[in-house]
């Protein structure tokens, strides 16, 4: 696991926090309590990134506590498989919510038990309108709301959602509904519906339940149970919180958490909705959650992504009240810093062609020791051998140059890294015209690279010494989507999609010191971008490597 030792950046939710922690505030003296409360029907993305910093990072930076917990208020397709996916992405984050993990469904009982309150306060009632009533009676800004039930006598509520808790009524038959107000302007506030009929088993407490509490009634009372003093979402929920109000005003609980609201997170070129991040799954767009093009947080690791990027990531782009749309490539930008301090160096081929050096002796095989990063020492050294035959990037030879081209042509000189100054003879091709072997001649007094008379040199290109290279599989991963707000167009999502979004190169050629290389190791291929090796598909007999990010970085340009 990695951790994240950084204090989060101040925003907004902590001027608030301070305001209520000074004394004389709503909850001076007491400790900064918030929780992170995900739905366990998909794995998260890296908008629920956010939130776990949001939560965790705001009660680390007090000295405060933040609970885990599950909102399995629904079953309709909940599953243990998130569960444990859930805790994995958060300690992988590098947060811990120590003994403090429950699961709404803990609080079943309880939340019965506040319903049964509020009815015999006269504040809630058993309404039989069905959800194409409700919709037809919800009214309008100059037309209140409406419902036959309303009036229903309290004893007589009691006895109904006692028998719907029995099972004696089929889904949709029945709701229990708060007792509000009909013509609020706000219609979260227009007698909500605080429970609902769901004869479905649910995955902790299987067929005891078939009522289910509606997620506005259920969350405060959760918050309260646990003591959380601060309840942080997001920016959808600022329209609930008199209703979040409005349930702990009224039911015999002493804890009072106060919600504060913030804008969720909009990345371009995705999705960020679990359901069409499932879609994508179940109908084989992808892989699976964690195919490395998808932004779940499983997917990102895989990929390649590190928890202080993802932490370096939300926390530049801050805590607002407005909502907006982040470009991906500044998250790539995050990548790139990290990786360019943390990662080591090798030398990898993608799309080898050969060259043969005529004039170094056949049998002759010398070992270079290179750095394995420039600019820390810390690293080490590692040992590349070279010999007669190497492996370059196709793209590094042009029999026919075009202009400014400084890699090899017949003629030209160019730098092997690290080895040799080389100049170009020529090349062989095979009946199609393909170039199957490029040839140069070697000058033994540049050994290092060194020009000793002072000659221009202008092109270095990488190698890999084709004696004693490993061979690998390499991914190149794109955006997932062609255009940058896929949910926003006339269009089904997934007509969007890129099919270029992965580009499988088989037969790749990698320096010998790879071949050790471990699951999720990353590395920066020189000139190629920053690679790791792939988590679920990489074995000791076919290596697999994903590139994380391409070495450009247009945000450190502008």
């Amino acid at each position: 696991m990695e951790e994240n030792k950084e204090v989060m950046s101040s925003n907004f939710i902590h001027s608030f926090i301070d305001e209520d922690i000074a004394e004389g505030g709503a909850y001076y003296g007491k400790k900064v309590h918030t929780r992170f409360p995900p739905e366990p029907n998909g794995y998260l993305h890296i908008g629920h990134a956010k939130a776990i910093f949001v939560d965790f990072g705001t009660a680390e930076k007090y000295n405060g506590i933040c609970n885990l917990r599950m909102d399995d208020t629904n079953p309709t397709k909940e599953d243990v498989e998130y569960v444990d996916a859930i805790k994995e992405d958060i300690k992988w984050l590098g947060f811990d919510w120590e003994d403090r993990f429950y699961y709404a469904s803990d609080y079943f009982e309880q939340m019965y038990g506040y319903a049964v309150e509020l009815i015999k306060k006269g504040l809630a009632y058993v309404c039989e309108l069905n959800g194409e009533q409700m919709r037809e009676y919800r009214g309008d800004l100059n037309t209140p709301a409406k419902s036959p039930y309303r009036d229903r006598p309290i004893e007589e509520s009691l006895d109904l959602f006692e028998r719907m808790r029995n099972g004696e009524f089929e889904d949709g038959a029945m709701t229990l509904r708060a007792k509000i107000d009909l013509a609020s302007g706000n219609f979260n506030m227009r007698d909500p519906v605080l429970y609902r009929i769901n004869h479905m088993s649910h995955h902790r407490t299987g067929d005891k339940w078939c009522i289910y509490p509606m997620y506005d009634f259920a969350h405060p009372i959760e918050d309260a149970i646990e003591g959380i003093t601060h309840s942080l979402c997001t920016l959808e929920f600022e329209a609930h919180r008199p209703l979040y109000d409005w349930v702990v005003d009224n039911i015999s609980i002493e804890s009072k958490p106060r919600q504060i609201e913030f804008a969720r997170l909009g990345i371009n070129n995705t999705v960020m909705s679990k359901r069409k991040l499932r879609q994508l799954v179940e109908e084989n767009y992808v892989s699976g959650w964690d195919d490395p093009r998808m932004p779940t947080i499983c997917g990102l690791r895989r990929r390649g992504y590190t928890p202080k990027a993802i932490r370096s990531f939300t926390d530049q782009i801050g805590v607002s009240k407005v909502n907006s749309v982040v470009e991906y490539g500044f998250l790539e930008h995050c990548l790139r810093d990290d990786l360019n301090e943390n990662a080591k160096r090798a030398m990898a081929v993608l799309d080898p062609v050969k060259l043969v050096i005529t004039n170094y002796p056949e049998d002759k095989v010398e070992e270079f020791e290179v750095e394995n990063h420039p600019q820390n020492p810390d690293m080490g050294t590692r040992k590349v051998t070279f010999s007669r035959e190497l492996y370059i990037e196709s793209t590094d030879f042009m029999e026919e140059p075009f202009k400014k081209y400084q890699r090899l042509y017949p003629g030209n000189e160019v730098r092997i890294k690290s080895a040799y100054i080389v100049k170009c003879t020529g090349c062989k091709k095979d009946d199609d015209g393909n170039v199957v072997e490029v040839y140069a001649e070697y000058d033994p007094e540049t050994r290092g690279g060194n020009t000793p008379d002072g000659r221009k040199v202008r092109g270095t290109i990488h190698w890999v010494n084709a004696r004693d290279c490993i061979e690998a599989e390499v991914r190149l991963y794109d955006n997932l989507f062609t255009v940058p707000e896929p949910e926003a167009e006339d269009k089904e999502f997934t007509e969007f999609v890129n099919p270029d979004s992965l580009v499988v190169l088989k037969n790749c050629k990698l320096e010998k010191s790879l071949a050790s290389a471990e699951k999720s190791d990353r590395f920066q291929f020189m000139r190629q971008g920053y690679f790791c090796v792939d988590s679920i598909d990489s074995t000791s007999d076919k290596l697999v490597f994903n590139r994380s990010v391409s070495l450009k970085d247009s945000f450190k340009k502008k």
